[in-house]
């Protein structure tokens, strides 16, 4: 059987595209750029990748220096880009001292990656650019975008599509490196498989969760409180709408973070006591707070429940909720263009509240969400009874569920939205399925190929020399290599 072993693109697999931007009219060079992209044929040969250049070629170009990588440059232009396209891609609003601490860890990221990709240039791996398309084709898919609205989208941020297929490139590199060092020296032999089928047999009528992680390390007693805001502040984006996955790449420091916090499907008893009930009481698709345990805090993400192999689950058709109910808890969004606005106008408003429309997945955080938003109008409403609302508001209620957006309605006030705080029906149950030994045996492939990755990359981190502006000229060890 043949395996292979690949990450998952960082954030841009999943995109989760800021609100905000949408305000912005598309420049007339957005627009040529996308353009251009969409009608040009797949680059032939192999992507360039971005080893950097020497600090010589960065002065000569008169390029700022963020850190030096081996005695190659990340320029200050490289680490804004990725951090606008960070923010363009995880929905994230951060405040000037949580940007602060995205730029270091972004940095972090590009200190890490290079030292990933001179490696690879060392062992003589390349990219084709047929690669990156296809990474690219899957992200449109995934998005439902085409490439001039993801260029465009890129574009009202200010960021380079050569910025996206730059870190595109640079994890399949990593990835058939790892895959080159050590992919023939993986073995997994039958009775492997069989004892984890066993294992995995023995805990079949507990129930199963799909969870991810974000944790942050607490290395002394009196950085607890520290940490604990950290992780606070964190929730908080999240509940504004920022991308857990991307989160979980720039902050998390546990391994998982490589996956966007996915630890995978764990059963219950087998996390810390604090985290397994916890997990046990949410509900899929929920957000925990952050919970100290072992070593430090977690926030986690319920993704998806199963419950024992033997246990009776309802049958969906019977969870059915009462969609119209007399009342219902609501949020208002008003886009204050008055009664009796320009023809140009309206539409260019209500065309932004349906892309708006589209990025509300409930009211959680929706207060904090609007906010970059300039001149929309955020208000808590409350219960309310149904029929106290006016016809135009009853009108769009009437055809949405719960925990729905409206369709935009224009007001004597301006272009509303009207966002229903309602839950839903619960996610459908469903009962846990032993998985093939096919299957099995991939998972522990790609287990001990983390295993090692994290280990080479852990060796390199150890031997790099990383400097920084200011900082003393010599080797500069990353945090990482202490890491066992």
């Amino acid at each position: 059987m043949t395996r292979t072993f690949t990450f998952a693109l960082i954030g841009v697999c999943a995109l989760a595209l800021n609100a905000a931007p949408l305000c912005a009219k598309e420049s007339p060079t957005a627009r040529t750029q996308a353009a251009a992209t969409q009608n040009a044929a797949t680059p032939p040969g192999d992507e360039t990748l971005n080893v950097g250049e020497t600090p010589e070629e960065a002065q000569l170009k008169g390029d700022g220096v963020a850190a030096i990588v081996n005695d190659t440059v990340i320029t200050d232009y490289d680490l804004r880009q990725r951090v606008a396209l960070y923010i363009a891609t995880s929905n994230a609003h951060p405040s000037p001292k949580a940007l602060k601490q995205i730029q270091q860890q972004v940095l972090r990221q590009l200190e890490t990656e290079r030292i990933q990709l001179l490696e690879a240039q060392q062992n003589k791996i390349t990219v084709s650019a047929a690669d990156v398309d296809k990474s690219i084709d899957n992200i449109l898919k995934d998005n439902h975008l085409t490439l001039e609205q993801l260029t465009a989208i890129l574009a009202r941020s200010h960021v380079a599509i050569a910025t996206m297929r730059s870190q595109i490139a640079a994890q399949i590199a990593w990835s058939k490196t790892v895959q080159a060092q050590y992919g023939d020296r993986v073995d997994v032999s039958p009775e492997d498989v069989k004892a984890e089928m066993q294992r995995i047999a023995e805990g079949r009528d507990k129930p199963h969760f799909l969870v991810a992680e974000i944790f942050q390390s607490v290395d002394n007693p009196e950085d607890d409180a520290k940490v604990l805001k950290s992780m606070q502040e964190m929730e908080e984006q999240l509940r504004s709408g920022a991308s857990f996955g991307e989160l979980a790449r720039q902050f998390s420091q546990n391994p998982t973070a490589a996956s966007g916090g996915d630890l995978g499907v764990v059963v219950q008893g087998q996390l810390p006591k604090e985290l397994d009930e916890a997990v046990s009481k949410m509900r899929p698709g929920s957000l925990s707070e952050p919970i100290r345990s072992t070593g430090g805090y977690y926030i986690l993400l319920l993704r998806a429940r199963q419950e024992g192999e033997n246990t009776k689950v309802p049958d969906p058709a019977q969870q059915q909720v009462n969609d119209h109910p007399a009342s219902i808890p609501l949020d208002r969004i008003l886009l204050p263009i008055g009664p009796t606005p320009k023809k140009d106008l309206l539409e260019k408003v209500m065309t932004f509240a349906n892309n708006l429309r589209t990025h509300i997945l409930s009211c959680d955080g929706l207060a904090e969400a609007i906010k970059p938003i300039k001149g929309a109008v955020y208000m808590h409403l409350g219960t309310m009874r149904v029929a106290d609302l006016s016809p135009q508001m009853q009108q769009a209620l009437a055809q949405t569920h719960a925990g729905e957006t409206t369709v935009p309605f224009q007001s004597p006030a301006g272009v509303e939205l009207i966002v229903r705080c309602d839950k839903g029906a619960p996610p459908p149950q469903s009962a846990f399925k032993m998985p093939s030994r096919d299957d099995v045996e991939q998972q522990l492939f790609e287990q001990r190929m983390a295993v090692l990755s994290r280990q080479y990359l852990r060796d390199l981190r150890r031997d790099a020399d990383i400097e920084k502006p200011g900082e003393p000229l010599g080797p500069r060890k990353s945090s990482d290599a202490s890491e066992q």
